[in-house]
């Protein structure tokens, strides 16, 4: 069986949860002895816009469809003629029993219906609301700091002129789509790498010709997106949500419940707790999902379990580790660690200060005078020591999460969460059990959980006993190839009665 995934970018570049969520379960497939290809889109304005690329990373094939977002329109932003013509070739080429989508951002929402006019099904993983919302997937208009709980295309209309996407699509349209536009690209970077202190210059002039030539987008071109989307529910045999809450939104969106089933991440072991001793602010890569070979017992969805450890003495240490974005909620966090005793706790903050920094200067002010500690970026192999510097994990996000990442890694550590009443963390999240929750943007009712930690003798020990198993890549891989199976019969049939 040959299985292609598609998603929106990939390893080693990016490495946010999805990417490397496809990249494990490729892995896992392999080991079974699945035939595994990725299929996927990378930013790259020095190479020409729909280039097919063919390389490989850690034993998996890879196939890049460069798109510089060169469009003349906001529709094509989803559904390129170009790009779909590129990943027609790709899928004639690799001639795959089963497409696997994980994310349809900067490919196109052509492909699940180019899959099925090849005769190959077509299963796809809800990462998150990248199909139903324009800005990154979030339902979050930073402009404005609104969490979009209903789509309203008139506000869509104006938040996505205000996010990167959009920028990317203006920079596309008045530079790359022009004669030497790569090469002018080239220059831009090259004045960035040598002249640091024209960066700002040179940012400030990209945005100004950005601004004027901003295509006009209203409500009726997000009508037609969404439109579009409920074109892809249809092509697509079957999805799959990591979390109910997920599940529950898009059959509120349209999505044939028929179509849809629950079924969270598996994950590969987390190393040992501090084996590679503390991470401090010098940071060792990107934040990301780790798997590190098998310790602890074997938990009853195959997961492996590290023992447990007894917490130090001294101030309760309290971590975070993700990206330092608004949604993300680091800012309630450091607010409600101001309303807790002086030296009762410590915030530990692992994340990127350069991907929006801004926002990273705008928590440094807010932590001053604060036990506040930015630790940086981490390696993936750094996680388990990471995670051995914490008594308990914070989730804070503003944004309805599908199903945290670090938060399962958190539960393969031992860590209790306290997270925000919103989406996957409260599928995750028992409250009282394996955690607390709270109501997301109330600084207080989060100061309030914490605090319960430092009042209540012995919760913190009961909610990291009730820590719940994590379910293995090596499940998560089995249960996929039962799902292939099933839909790919006849042409898996074909393939091994081939001479």
């Amino acid at each position: 069986m040959r299985v292609l995934h598609a998603i929106h970018d990939f390893l080693p570049r990016h490495q946010a949860g999805s990417e490397i969520y496809c990249f494990e379960l490729c892995r896992a497939l392999q080991a079974r002895g699945v035939g595994v290809h990725v299929l996927c889109a990378e930013y790259d304005p020095a190479r020409e816009h729909g280039l097919l690329a063919w390389r490989a990373h850690d034993g998996l094939g890879v196939t890049e469809v460069i798109n510089n977002w060169a469009f003349t329109s906001f529709a094509e932003s989803y559904a390129s003629p170009l790009l779909g013509r590129r990943l027609g070739q790709v899928l004639d080429i690799v001639q795959p029993d089963v497409l696997h989508i994980h994310n349809l951002l900067n490919l196109s929402f052509e492909l699940p219906s180019l899959a099925r006019e090849r005769g190959i099904p077509v299963v796809a993983t809800l990462h998150d609301y990248t199909l139903v919302c324009p800005s990154g997937g979030q339902r979050v208009h930073l402009a404005e700091q609104h969490v979009c709980h209903t789509i309203d295309t008139g506000r869509c209309s104006r938040c996505f002129p205000q996010h990167p996407l959009h920028a990317q699509l203006v920079f596309g349209r008045t530079v790359l789509a022009r004669p030497g536009g790569s090469r002018a690209a080239r220059l831009l970077n090259s004045v960035r790498r040598r002249l640091p202190r024209a960066h700002p210059a040179v940012g400030a002039l990209r945005r100004a010709a950005e601004r004027a030539a901003a295509p006009p987008l209203g409500a009726r071109d997000v009508d037609l997106r969404l439109a579009r989307a409920r074109s892809v529910f249809d092509a697509v045999d079957l999805f799959v949500a990591p979390s109910p809450a997920l599940a529950t939104e898009y059959r509120r969106l349209g999505l044939p419940a028929a179509k849809l089933c629950v079924s969270d991440y598996g994950f590969p072991p987390l190393g040992p707790l501090g084996s590679l001793g503390p991470v401090g602010p010098a940071g060792l890569g990107p934040v990301g999902p780790v798997g590190l070979g098998p310790v602890g017992p074997v938990g009853p969805l195959g997961s492996r379990r590290l023992p447990r450890r007894e917490r130090r003495a001294g101030p309760l240490r309290v971590g975070f580790a993700g990206t330092l974005v608004w949604h993300k909620g680091v800012h309630v966090l450091i607010d409600a660690i101001r309303q807790l005793p002086p030296d009762a706790c410590e915030l530990l903050v692992f994340g990127d200060p350069e991907v929006f920094p801004d926002y990273a200067a705008d928590l440094r002010r807010r932590a001053a005078g604060l036990a506040v500690r930015f630790m940086g970026r981490f390696d993936r192999a750094a996680a388990p020591a990471v995670y051995a510097q914490m008594d308990v994990l914070a989730v804070p996000s503003l944004w309805p999460e599908n199903s945290p990442l670090v938060i399962h890694e958190a539960f393969q550590a031992g860590l209790p969460v306290v997270g925000s009443r919103l989406g996957g963390t409260a599928d995750l999240v028992a409250d009282g059990a394996s955690g607390l929750l709270y109501e997301a943007f109330s600084a207080a009712d989060l100061a309030a959980a914490l605090g319960r930690l430092l009042d209540e003798p012995g919760l913190l020990d009961r909610l990291a006993a009730g820590v719940p198993a994590v379910k293995s890549i090596d499940q998560d891989a089995r249960d996929w190839e039962e799902r292939y199976r099933r839909l790919a019969p006849a042409r898996e049939a074909a393939r091994e009665a081939a001479p």
